[in-house]
């Protein structure tokens, strides 16, 4: 019967991870269609996500130890309820500004859901299956491309932006209802004391996993960020066509999830250390073929399925290194992955608006070349701790 309740637990985080995840990333299939209803340049309509993920990022460190004492249901059910409102004022207003303000808001109360879903997803089976349960919520991730972005971008060329922003505020209602109705009321027993998480900062190997992440998924995301865009500039794709292309990256981030869970169960170091290298090779790829309709398409497949699993090891490696304060790290993990989003589709934006869209793919692999030091350092500091603790 417990089984049969932690699945049903770990599914129903899934679908709320989904539900936020549908909101901060969404958009993505619709920014050049804001950028014209909004009268706006492409670079400025990128604010919404970008500014989405540096609210992310301000947060992280600190609204999930606030609430670390608080009822978890009633956390969850309270961002869950700050999400809907803001994605039905996104969905009617007419100024930018507006809108910026209806995204960026809610984003701040971002860490403390997913921090809660990865902690409690983990918590919920033995140690060893950690990873593999941690993996299912990052389903929800995917799913958000899955659906979220090539759903938002048929809304809106069907319908109209507003529907598009009424699709993010129903998915977000469904898991608001299945948390009342289905998760049971989980008060905190045992609350760490500020200082307790407060102290992995004080290691090195923190810092470097932060930077790795950080790095990292600037090199996803700075470049899918503007993936819509290039598909349309570069490869020459149709609307329709685009929104399959971005479905198709949803679709193989899941099976990346999948997969990650049982590398990183079984293959942890040598997943983490290789990721880069797979990324780059991809990325280089996209540079020689990019213009081509049907290698493209390969390309987005394997980029998507490398998506999921990047995704499962950032939150390893910084989980990693603080394991007795699990929220926190979790914390510390979505304010790197966001603000590795925004420096990435920054630095990427800088590259577009210097050398054009086809040349965004040159930001991701110097992001991607700073992550391998970054993990190299990490590894070879983190190994020194062991022994020195084994030592002891």
């Amino acid at each position: 019967m417990k089984t049969k309740q932690n699945h049903l637990l770990v599914y129903i985080l899934t679908l709320g991870v989904f539900g936020i995840l549908n909101t901060e990333m969404g958009v993505i299939g619709i920014l050049p269609m804001i950028a014209e209803h909004y009268h706006v340049s492409i670079s400025t309509a990128g604010l919404i996500v970008s500014l989405f993920a540096l609210a992310v990022a301000i947060s992280g460190p600190i609204l999930p130890s606030l609430f670390s004492g608080m009822n978890r249901k009633k956390v969850m059910l309270l961002v869950l309820g700050i999400f809907i409102a803001g994605n039905l004022v996104s969905a009617f207003t007419s100024n930018f500004t507006v809108l910026l303000i209806a995204r960026v808001v809610p984003a701040f109360f971002h860490p403390v859901y997913c921090s809660l879903a990865f902690s409690v997803a983990a918590a919920s089976v033995s140690k060893e299956q950690s990873s593999k349960a941690v993996a299912k919520v990052f389903v929800g991730v995917s799913a958000g491309m899955v659906l979220g972005v090539p759903v938002s971008s048929l809304i809106a060329t069907a319908a109209s932006l507003t529907y598009a922003m009424l699709f993010f505020a129903a998915v977000t209602t469904v898991a608001f209802v299945a948390t009342l109705l289905f998760i049971p009321s989980m008060p905190v027993r045992e609350r760490l004391s500020y200082g307790t998480q407060l102290r992995v900062l004080r290691r090195s190997v923190t810092w470097l996993s932060i930077a790795a992440v950080i790095f990292m998924n600037g090199a996803v995301f700075g470049v899918y960020s503007y993936l819509a865009e290039y598909l349309k500039t570069v490869t020459n794709y149709a609307w329709n066509t685009i929104s399959l292309m971005l479905f198709l990256y949803g679709a193989a981030n899941i099976v990346g999830n999948m997969i990650a869970g049982k590398l990183l169960t079984n293959h942890a170091l040598r997943t983490v250390m290789s990721y880069p290298f797979a990324l780059g090779a991809v990325y280089i790829m996209l540079v020689i073929m990019g213009q081509f309709g049907v290698p493209m398409a390969f390309i987005i497949l394997i980029w998507g399925v490398l998506g999921g699993i990047g995704g499962n090891i950032a939150q390893y490696w910084i989980v990693s290194a603080a394991p007795e304060a699990p929220e926190f790290a979790n914390g510390l993990f979505l304010t790197s992955a966001n603000l590795g989003t925004t420096i990435g589709a920054s630095v990427c934006g800088l590259f577009i608006a210097g050398i054009g869209i086809q040349y965004v793919v040159l930001g991701g692999i110097l992001f991607l070349i700073i992550s391998i030091a970054a993990n190299y350092s990490r590894s070879a500091m983190y190994s020194r701790l062991e022994v020195s603790n084994d030592a002891r």
